[in-house]
């Protein structure tokens, strides 16, 4: 977390965050981060690290939740330590940004196409280049198995 602190938005960068959901203390379960994290008004860490130990993740500017449709703000943005830092923001072109459903949780879009993607159980994940963050792939492969998730939010 603290080398992100630089990039999230400046409210935010002196904040106490606080673990919310881990797979490893909360088992894999897409509903069960949605009820961990499900606090309105506060923004959300995803870190992820996939089994082939490479680390990325989101943050999103809203808590992550079910939703019909995408939302959150241009504060978003896509990350990956790869070996190090890179810090994928919004570039304008769309504004989809993060929607999740039961047996699917996305981040970034276009084209069909989503930065970041994650299975109902947690177990898998996709990254690909998006329009909404223009990233490379997050993970060493477009399709990655999950090894553990952490969500990080405010108090």
């Amino acid at each position: 977390l603290p080398q992100l602190g630089p990039h999230l938005p400046p409210r935010l960068a002196q904040q106490p965050w606080h673990l919310q959901y881990s797979t490893r203390r909360d088992g894999f379960s897409l509903r069960t981060l949605y009820r961990s994290g499900d606090q309105p008004g506060s923004p959300a860490l995803l870190l992820i690290r996939d089994t082939e130990a490479q680390a990325f993740g989101a943050f999103s500017s809203s808590a992550i939740r079910c939703s019909s449709g995408f939302y959150g703000t241009g504060e978003t943005f896509l990350f990956s330590f790869s070996p190090e830092l890179k810090v994928f923001r919004w570039t304008g072109r769309n504004n989809f940004f993060v929607k999740g459903d039961v047996n699917l949780l996305m981040v970034g879009g276009g084209s069909g196409r989503f930065g970041l993607w994650l299975d109902g159980d947690l177990h898998r994940g996709g990254s690909h280049r998006c329009e909404t963050f223009d990233n490379e792939t997050l993970s060493p492969r477009e399709e990655f198995c999950v090894q553990d998730l952490e969500l990080w939010g405010l108090p």
